[in-house]
């Protein structure tokens, strides 16, 4: 039986570089186990934090390390887009990419857009359903027009709180009118939660919207909520399934970035100790979101139950999770009894399945 030759595509220009890093190495791993290792043959792709493609031997040694590469301290901008471009000739070579690429530059639907050009098949969702799980603000719009309850937002841009004096402060008093304290500023188009606050005064709101506004151009602000932080992996394309329902605890305030990435600062509860009820309408929810932003593939879908009321809120979509061996998304599918290995070989299946080469119609 002849290999798929599957393009793994990790690093990437974004603050989730090393994220990426740990998860193309669990991927590659999954390929070299069990069954999988007569079905497919990796060919690893990385990009470098300047945005420099590298192939061949570099990117098995960055694989094998678990370390980025350092950047070159000589070179000039034309010499290294020249040869990131030059490193795509073999391209021909990939039946299917696999891009574990997180955050901006990655996840955003800009590789995607390459790789729909390149009419090869990838994993994942394509342009649209990727711009939209990484976009909040496009992405709360879509939850809402589809009916899925959520926290109260508001959207903010960057000329609103930088531009003019006096648009800044009447933005405040609607934010402290709408949504009150405690809440939460986030920038819309980043994720690992970084550049996130949360505030609780006019002072904090003040320095938490500059702060955002240094880190994107779109922000969002949502209203505080007393809830539980419970998730559910999706996997398919226009049939997906969803997978058991998982918790993340944690002791400090809220999931920001070092209680993300710390060991030990926060903790995975699979399956999440909650009502059956909730459970299925957390799957039922998960699949309509899913739906709703055209993803593809595979997502993480993350949602707040507030055990007072019993009310569930969605609170966004991932359409590329962490995939390392402790990451959300492969855990919550091992307990729903598929192993990282079969994640790894039904997510290329699906890749292959969904993909149709670009048509070409001619006019008259």
């Amino acid at each position: 039986m002849t290999k798929l030759r599957v393009g793994l595509l990790f690093g990437g220009c974004s603050g989730e570089h090393e994220v990426s890093i740990s998860s193309a190495r669990a991927i590659a791993k999954a390929l070299s186990s069990g069954q999988n290792t007569s079905k497919y043959e990796i060919l690893p792709f990385y990009i470098q934090k300047d945005g420099h493609w590298l192939a061949g031997d570099t990117p098995q040694q960055v694989l094998a390390s678990g370390k980025p590469l350092s950047l070159p301290n000589s070179g000039t901008a034309s010499s290294q887009s020249l040869s990131r471009w030059e490193s795509l000739a073999q391209v021909g070579e990939v039946d299917v990419w696999f891009p574990i690429l997180h955050g901006p530059n990655g996840e955003d639907g800009t590789v995607q857009g390459l790789l729909t050009l390149m009419q090869v098949p990838f994993v994942g969702s394509g342009v649209l359903g990727s711009a939209l799980g990484m976009d909040k603000i496009a992405m709360k719009m879509v939850f809402a027009q589809a009916g899925l309850p959520q926290v109260k937002y508001k959207a903010v841009n960057r000329s609103q709180i930088w531009s003019n004096p006096c648009v800044f402060p009447k933005l405040c008093d609607d934010i402290e009118l709408t949504l009150g304290y405690p809440c939460f500023i986030k920038p819309a188009n980043l994720g690992s939660s970084v550049g996130i606050a949360k505030v609780r005064s006019r002072q904090e709101l003040e320095a938490g919207l500059d702060n955002a506004a240094s880190y994107d151009r779109r922000i969002i602000v949502e209203a505080g909520v007393v809830a539980r932080e419970l998730e559910c992996a999706v996997l398919g394309n226009d049939q997906p399934k969803a997978s058991v329902v998982g918790e993340i605890t944690y002791k400090s305030e809220f999931y920001d970035y070092e209680t993300k990435y710390t060991e030990g600062k926060a903790d995975l509860v699979i399956p999440a100790a909650v009502p059956n009820a909730v459970t299925q309408q957390i799957q039922e929810m998960a699949l309509q979101a899913f739906a709703a932003v055209d993803a593809a593939g595979l997502a993480r879908v993350d949602f707040f139950y507030v055990e007072a009321t019993g009310e569930v809120l969605i609170n966004e979509i991932n359409t590329l999770p962490g995939f390392t061996a402790t990451s959300m998304y492969p855990l919550l599918w091992q307990h729903s009894g598929v192993s990282f290995p079969e994640l790894v070989d039904q997510l290329i299946q699906l890749a292959v399945a969904r993909y149709s080469p670009v048509e070409v119609v001619a006019s008259d």
